[in-house]
């Protein structure tokens, strides 16, 4: 089956009934184009999962603030259009501004205390805007699954939050970061980066892999942790420290004990250029 570029909700929806009529299992993974390796790999674990999987591509300006990159982010349709036809996805969701918010559009949606600290902190209104587009596509496509990435993992919490809560079936999945060979998270973002800042960059991931080392040997003061850290990233000129914090995996709030699996999550800037970040990190289990 070749595949089906659509720009319309009607005609988006008309597709899905049909689709929904023959039982297919179908996931969904929302992207805002300029797909790349870790775009890919939802796209991959979809297409193993369901029957039919759609892609939608719209660069959301509710989540944007009015300092932010809206204007400059990323896109390349005809490439995002070719890797969907090389990896066997069945629709595309192309939308315009225009189609998602017509001038009479008045409704936002709001998920707080998951929201409140990191990203939600730093960038108000960004994740109103990101419930709202998601809910859209929720109900427009109807998705049996809808898959996101785990950097982008206070998103996944909060999307989680959203769907319990307003009853929407649909199973949320999170599928583990796709890192360079130097451990950078895969993001549009990159493209930003000089050489220089793209070396400096990869402190994150080493910072984020000494809490993880600090958490497994048994450290739990959240502070002790947090402070020996901050020192790697500190240690690049370059890089501006947004947040750093150890949080509750499923709520995202900050810890200042370790008891159990936490999350590590941080932002930087590089010369304007903002990267976020996060990994697990788990207790030695230890055995009687």
């Amino acid at each position: 089956m070749s595949l089906l570029v659509t720009h319309s909700i009607t005609k988006t929806r008309e597709i899905m009934t049909a689709v929904r009529k023959q039982e297919h299992p179908m996931g969904l993974v929302p992207t805002m184009g300029a797909l790349h390796a870790g775009h890919k790999k939802l796209i991959q674990v979809a297409r193993r999962e369901c029957n039919w999987i759609a892609v939608s591509i719209f660069v959301n300006p509710a989540q944007f603030g009015p300092a932010e990159d809206f204007r400059n982010y990323p896109r390349d349709p005809v490439k995002d259009l070719a890797i969907c036809r090389e990896l066997g996805v069945d629709l595309v969701f192309e939308p315009t501004m225009e189609e998602m918010y017509p001038p009479t559009y008045r409704t936002y949606i709001e998920v707080n205390h998951i929201t409140a600290h990191l990203c939600g902190y730093f960038r108000p209104g960004h994740f109103r805007g990101v419930a709202t587009v998601v809910l859209k596509l929720l109900n427009i496509l109807e998705p049996n699954q809808v898959y996101f990435g785990e950097k982008d993992a206070q998103q996944t919490a909060m999307v989680r939050q959203l769907v319990e809560d307003l009853n929407i079936p649909v199973q949320i999945r999170q599928i583990p970061t796709v890192r360079d060979s130097d451990g950078l998270a895969v993001s549009s973002r990159n493209r930003y980066l000089n050489p220089r800042e793209r070396q400096a960059a990869t402190s994150l991931f080493r910072a984020l892999r000494e809490s993880q080392r600090m958490v497994a040997q048994g450290v739990q003061k959240a502070s002790t942790i947090r402070y020996d850290i901050l020192q790697i990233l500190e240690q690049e000129p370059l890089v501006q420290v947004e947040y750093l914090e150890l949080v509750d995996p499923e709520n995202m709030q900050p810890v200042s004990r370790v008891e159990g699996t936490v999350r590590v999550a941080a932002a930087i800037r590089l010369n304007g250029t903002r990267l976020i970040d996060n990994l697990l990190c788990e207790p030695l289990k230890t055995t009687n």
